[in-house]
C-alpha cells in the first residue's frame, strides 16, 4: 500500500459510504467532462470514469500515477501529472475537451460541461480555489472537500463571525451549497480536522455588476484590512491604494451605510453600492 506524504498534505478517502455520497452529488453524466484534482490512490476516479463522458485527473505525486495508469484503465480517462495551482487550465480543458469528443463520438461543434472534483490538499484549497473562479467562464461547477472551517467560511453570510473576503469573492461568483460534513475517520491517515464536501455552482453573470471587478475586489479586500476596525476606518487607511474617485466619507454616506459598521456586517450587494459611491461613472479620480 502506497504510504501518504506529509508534505503533499496527503489523506487518502477510504470510507466507501462517502465516496459513493460523493459520486451520488456529483452525478457526471456522458456529457460532461471531469477534471478531478488530487486523485490520489483512485477512491472516486473510477467511479466518476465510470459515469462521465471524461475524465481527466491531475496529480502531482508519481507513485499514485504509476497506480493509477494500470492496464485496466478506462479507456475515458487521462492522468495529468502536474501543481493544480501552475498548470495550463486553458490547454488542460482544450485537450480533455478533444479527447471527449474523440471518446464519445461526438462532433467537433458539441461542446460537454467542465466540471471539476477532488479532495483538495487542506494546505492550499483557498488558492486553488482562487485559480479555479479565474477559470470559471470554463467551468460549470465545482465540487471538493475542504477543511469543515473552510466550507464554513464560502458559505458563511454577512454578519457571521465567518464571513470575510473569501466569502464575498466565491459568492460573487457561485451559488455555494454546502453538502455534508466527513469524519477524519473517513481517511487514512486520519487528519486533525473535520472535513466538508462543498458544491459550486458557477453563476451566469455575477452576484452584482460593476465596471471593474478588480477594483471592486480591492475594495472588499481593504474593507476587511482589519476586522476590529470600521469599515471608515479601513477604507481610510488605505486610501492611497483604492484610487477613490469620491472621498471616503462622502462615499459612505452616498451608499447609506453607517461608517462605524465592520465590513463583516456588508451584503455582496451594500459593497457594490459602496464602490458606486466611490467610483460614479464619468468622474476624474481624486487628485
Amino acid at each position: 500500500m502506497i504510504r501518504a506524504k506529509k508534505s503533499l498534505g496527503q489523506h487518502f478517502l477510504s470510507d466507501a459510504k462517502v465516496i459513493r455520497r460523493i459520486v451520488q452529488a456529483v452525478s457526471p453524466g456522458p456529457s460532461d467532462v471531469m477534471v478531478e484534482i488530487g486523485p490520489g490512490t483512485g477512491a472516486i476516479t473510477r467511479p466518476v470514469a465510470a459515469q462521465a463522458g471524461y475524465l481527466c485527473a491531475i496529480e502531482a505525486d508519481s507513485r499514485m500515477i504509476a497506480s493509477l495508469n494500470s492496464d485496466d484503465k478506462p479507456a475515458n480517462l487521462s492522468i495529468i501529472e502536474g501543481d493544480a495551482l501552475n498548470i495550463d487550465w486553458n490547454d488542460l480543458i482544450d485537450s480533455a475537451i478533444e479527447k471527449w469528443r474523440e471518446t464519445v463520438g461526438e462532433p467537433s461543434a458539441a461542446t460537454p460541461r467542465v466540471r471539476v472534483v477532488g479532495n483538495l490538499p487542506y494546505y492550499i484549497s483557498t488558492p486553488i480555489l482562487q485559480v479555479l473562479i479565474a477559470k470559471r467562464r470554463r467551468i460549470f461547477d465545482i465540487t471538493v472537500m475542504l477543511q469543515d472551517e473552510v466550507v464554513d467560511r464560502i458559505a458563511s453570510p454577512p454578519g457571521s463571525r465567518e464571513y470575510g473576503y473569501l466569502s464575498v469573492l466565491v459568492q460573487f461568483y457561485c451559488k455555494v451549497e454546502k453538502l455534508f460534513a466527513v469524519p477524519p475517520s473517513a481517511f487514512k491517515p486520519a487528519p486533525s480536522v473535520r472535513s466538508a464536501v462543498v458544491r459550486l455552482t458557477v453563476l451566469e453573470q455575477p452576484a452584482v455588476v460593476v465596471e471593474s471587478e478588480e477594483r471592486y475586489f480591492g475594495l472588499v479586500r481593504a474593507a476587511f484590512g482589519q476586522r476590529r476596525k470600521t469599515i471608515f476606518n479601513n477604507l481610510k487607511a488605505s486610501l492611497n491604494t483604492l484610487g477613490a474617485i469620491r472621498p471616503i466619507d462622502e462615499a459612505v454616506k452616498q451608499a447609506g451605510i453607517d461608517s462605524r459598521r465592520r465590513a463583516e456586517t456588508l451584503s455582496i450587494q451594500e459593497f457594490a453600492s459602496l464602490y458606486h459611491a466611490l467610483y460614479p461613472a464619468g468622474h476624474a479620480r481624486l487628485a
